[in-house]
C-alpha cells in the first residue's frame, strides 16, 4: 500500500488561550489513535501536533492510502440450528448470511468448530482495508468530538440555515496525504490545501500548502506563523531571556503564564516596557500579579529577586519601529498599578484586627457557619498545638496569629486579587507593628498550598497552618463532605498531605489521633457526626501514598504503618530502618519466620501467656532461642527507646540461626498443654521483640 505523510489542519477563530495546549495535544493524539486503530498508521508513527491561536493541526508520518485487508471470522450459530437433518441451510442461516453480504453458495465453505459445549458454524472472509478518505473522515469526526472542552459553540454555516457545534467557528480545512488532497468534509467545509497566515504580517494570502511536509515551513516563511506550540514557546523563552539579560535582570518564572502567552501569539516579538518607580512602594506581589493576570506581562526582577520597574511584553506584531507598541502597553499598565496602589493605601487606613468582627458576616459554609466562627475554632486548635510543642508563650502567639489569619479577606486588595490572601495579611500586620513571627504566620498558614510548596517558616506559622487544615478536614468530614474518586472540591487531600508534611518534615512530636480529637473538640457539640475514625484513616492513606512517592516500597510502608504509629514524625526514620534491615542477608528468612509466628499465635486457642518457664524446655532449640532472646531483646529494646531504629532491627539478625533451629526441631502444638503453652509464650516474646519498629512479616514475599 502507498504510504505518505498526512497533514490535517482546522483553521478556526481564536481558540481559548488557557486551553490551547491541551486542545492541540488532544486533537493530535485522538486523530492518530483512530488512524492506528483502523490500520492506516503504525502505532510507532511519529506524530507532530500544531496549535496556534487560530489553528489545530497534526502531521502523522507513514500513513497508508488504504489499510491492508484482514481475515475476519464471524460466529454464526450452532450447527443444529443452521443446518437441517439433510445438511441444508436453514432459513435462519440464510438470513444471517444475507446480513453479512453472503448467499447460499458459501454454505459449503462454512467452518465448524467446537465453542463451549456445542459445535458452531463460522463464516471466514476477508475484510477489505478502509480507504484513507473514509478512515480519516471517521478519525477527524472522532477527534473533534473528544476535545476536552466542557462547552462548545453553536454557529450557523454560510447557507444561513444549517447550524453546527465546535469550540470556535471553523473557516478552513486542510487535508493532505503527501501532495494530494484527501476528499473529506466536516462542519460544512470541504478539505483543500489553502490556509491563512498571520492576520497582519503574512506575505501571501491564502497560504497554499504544497505538501504535508512543507506545512510548518511555509507557514513560517509565507504566513509569518510558528505553527508548533512547543517551538513557539521555546522562542518566547529565548527572547525573554535575551531581553532580560541586556539589562542584567531576570523575568518572573511562570509556566502557566508562558503557556497562555504562547496561545495568544502566532509569531512572538518580545519588547521591554517600564513604569514609574513610585509604584514600587506597593508590595511587589501585588504589582507582579496585576501585570501577569491582567496584562500577560513578564515582570523583571533584579539579582536579589526584587521587582524592578521594567517588564517584558510578548507582542504578536513586529513593526520596524516598536515604540508605539511599547508606549501603548505602558499606558495600559499604569491604571492597573494605580489601582493596586489605591487599594494598598486604603487598606492600611484600617488596622487588621479591626476587620476581625466583620468575618462574622461572611459565610464559610452553610452548615459550618461563618468565617468568624471558623476563626474561633482555628484559634482553639492552634492554642492547643502551641501548648504541646512550645508551651504557653507559643500558644499565645498562635492564638493571636489565628485570630488575624483571615482578616485580610475583607481588604480591598484581596477582594480584587484573592490569590493574595495571607500575603496581604502579612504586609498589613507589619504595618500595624505586629511581630514578624505573627505577621509571617498569617501568610504561612495557607502553606503548603501545593505539592512541593514550602512549609511555614516559624513555629507560630506551623501551629496556625496545622489548625487551619485540621479544622477544614474535621469540619467537612463531620458533615459528610468526603472526597470521592477524583472529585475533591474542598482540596481535602491537599490539606491532609499538608498536615503530614508538617508533622514529618518539622519533626513535631504530636499524636495524629490526639490532633484529630482536638480538632473535633473545637466544634460545638452536636454539629458534626462521628467521623473521627474516617479522618484518621484518610490521613493514614495520604501518609502511605506520600511515603511511596518518596521511593519506599509498598511492603516497607505497610510494615511500618500496620502498627498504627502514633508519632507520625518518626515514620520516615522507621522506614529507613526497615529498608536497611531488608538489605541484610538474614532479612528474608526472619520475615518469613515472623509471618509464621504471627499465624501460629493467631490460631492459638485462648490467651497466649507472656511468661516463659525454662524448666519446661524439652528441646535444646528451645533453650537456645530463649537464651538468644535474653541477649538480643534488651539490646534491641534499648536501641528502640533511644530512637535508633536501624540498630534495633539489625540486632535481630543474629536470631536467624536459633529461630531456624527452633522451627526445625520443635513441635509447637505439643500434646502436653503445659509444654504447648510455654512454647507459645516463647513465640509471643519473639514476636513482640521483632515487631517493635515494624511488622516484619509484611516484608515476606
Amino acid at each position: 500500500m502507498t504510504a505518505a505523510n498526512l497533514l490535517v489542519e482546522l483553521f478556526v477563530e481564536e481558540l481559548p488561550p488557557k486551553a490551547l495546549k491541551k486542545l492541540g495535544e488532544a486533537f493530535a493524539a485522538a486523530l492518530a489513535e483512530s488512524l492506528v486503530a483502523q490500520g492506516l498508521a503504525e502505532a510507532a508513527a511519529v506524530v507532530t501536533g500544531f496549535a496556534s491561536p487560530r489553528r489545530l493541526g497534526v502531521r502523522i508520518e507513514g500513513v497508508l492510502a488504504r489499510a491492508t485487508d484482514r481475515p475476519l471470522s464471524t460466529k454464526l450459530m450452532p450447527v443444529n440450528v443452521g443446518l437441517d437433518a439433510a445438511g441444508q441451510a436453514t432459513p435462519a442461516l440464510l438470513k444471517r448470511l444475507a446480513a453479512l453480504g453472503a448467499d447460499e453458495s458459501v454454505v459449503g465453505q462454512l467452518r465448524r468448530a467446537v465453542d463451549g459445549k456445542s459445535e458452531v458454524l463460522f463464516y471466514d472472509s476477508i475484510a477489505p482495508g478502509t480507504t484513507l478518505a473514509d478512515g480519516l473522515q471517521r478519525a477527524l469526526e472522532s477527534a473533534m468530538a473528544k476535545l476536552p472542552i466542557p462547552k462548545v459553540m453553536q454557529y450557523q454555516l454560510a447557507d444561513g440555515w444549517s447550524s453546527v457545534h465546535f469550540v470556535r467557528p471553523v473557516h478552513g480545512l486542510v487535508a493532505l496525504h503527501g501532495i494530494d488532497v484527501v476528499p473529506l468534509s466536516v462542519l460544512g467545509l470541504t478539505a483543500g490545501r489553502d490556509t491563512q497566515g498571520h492576520r497582519f504580517e503574512a506575505r501571501v494570502s491564502p497560504v497554499v500548502i504544497h505538501s504535508a511536509d512543507s506545512y510548518a515551513g511555509q507557514l513560517k516563511d509565507e504566513g509569518a506563523v510558528i505553527a508548533s506550540f512547543a517551538e513557539r514557546r521555546a522562542e518566547i523563552v529565548r527572547q525573554l531571556q535575551t531581553a532580560a539579560a541586556l539589562s542584567g535582570l531576570t523575568p518572573v518564572e511562570d509556566d502557566a503564564l508562558l503557556d497562555e502567552v504562547t496561545a495568544l501569539v502566532e509569531r512572538p516579538n518580545v519588547l521591554v516596557g517600564q513604569f514609574e518607580e513610585a509604584y514600587l512602594e506597593v508590595p511587589q506581589e501585588c504589582l507582579i500579579l496585576t501585570m501577569k493576570a491582567n496584562q500577560k506581562y513578564f515582570p523583571l526582577l533584579d539579582k536579589s529577586g526584587k521587582l524592578t520597574n521594567r517588564f517584558l511584553i510578548v507582542s504578536n506584531i513586529s513593526p520596524a519601529d516598536a515604540s508605539a507598541v511599547i508606549q501603548g502597553n505602558e499606558r495600559v499598565v499604569r491604571p492597573r498599578l494605580a489601582d493596586a496602589r489605591f487599594f494598598y493605601d486604603q487598606d492600611r487606613k484600617k488596622a487588621l484586627d479591626s476587620r476581625v468582627l466583620g468575618l462574622a458576616k461572611v459565610v464559610y459554609h452553610n452548615r459550618l457557619g461563618t468565617q468568624g466562627e471558623r476563626v474561633t475554632r482555628v484559634q482553639a486548635i492552634a492554642r492547643a498545638i502551641g501548648e504541646r510543642i512550645g508551651g504557653e508563650a507559643l500558644a499565645l502567639k498562635a492564638d493571636q496569629a489565628a485570630l488575624l489569619a483571615k482578616a485580610d479577606l475583607l481588604t480591598d486588595m484581596v477582594g480584587e486579587f484573592p490569590e493574595l490572601q495571607g500575603i496581604m495579611g502579612r504586609y498589613y500586620a507589619l504595618h500595624d507593628g505586629l511581630a514578624d513571627d505573627i505577621a509571617f504566620a498569617i501568610e504561612d498558614h495557607y502553606k503548603p498550598r501545593f505539592a512541593g510548596d514550602e512549609l511555614p517558616r516559624s513555629d507560630v506559622g506551623v501551629c496556625v497552618a496545622l489548625a487551619d487544615k485540621l479544622e477544614t478536614l474535621t469540619g467537612l468530614f463531620g458533615i459528610g463532605q468526603i472526597p470521592t474518586g477524583d472529585k475533591d472540591p474542598f482540596a481535602l487531600r491537599r490539606h491532609a498531605l499538608g498536615v503530614i508534611r508538617m508533622l514529618t518534615e518539622k519533626n513535631l512530636p504530636l499524636s495524629l489521633d490526639a490532633l484529630v480529637n482536638t480538632a473535633f473538640a473545637a466544634f460545638p457539640q452536636g454539629l458534626l457526626g462521628q467521623a473521627h475514625t474516617d479522618v484518621y484513616l484518610f490521613m493514614f492513606e495520604r501518609l502511605s501514598g506520600a511515603m511511596r512517592e518518596q521511593g519506599y516500597s509498598a511492603n516497607e510502608v505497610d510494615a511500618v504503618l500496620s502498627l498504627n504509629p502514633t508519632q507520625i514524625y518518626l515514620v520516615p526514620k522507621q522506614l529507613e530502618a526497615v529498608r536497611a534491615f531488608a538489605a541484610l542477608p538474614e532479612a528474608a528468612a526472619l520475615a518469613a519466620a515472623n509471618k509464621r509466628v504471627g499465624n501460629i499465635l493467631k490460631k492459638a486457642e485462648g490467651e497466649v501467656g507472656g511468661a516463659v518457664n525454662p524448666a519446661l524446655f524439652a528441646e535444646a532449640a528451645e533453650t537456645a532461642l530463649f537464651a538468644a532472646l535474653g541477649d538480643i531483646a534488651p539490646r534491641a529494646d534499648a536501641a528502640f527507646a533511644a530512637g535508633d531504629y536501624t540498630a534495633s532491627l539489625q540486632a535481630l539478625a543474629t536470631l536467624k540461626a536459633p529461630v531456624d533451629a527452633f522451627f526445625d526441631q520443635v513441635m509447637v502444638n505439643a500434646d502436653d498443654p503445659a509444654l504447648k503453652a510455654n512454647r507459645l509464650a516463647l513465640l509471643n516474646q519473639l514476636h513482640q521483640t521483632m515487631n517493635r519498629v515494624a511488622d516484619l512479616s509484611r516484608l515476606a514475599a
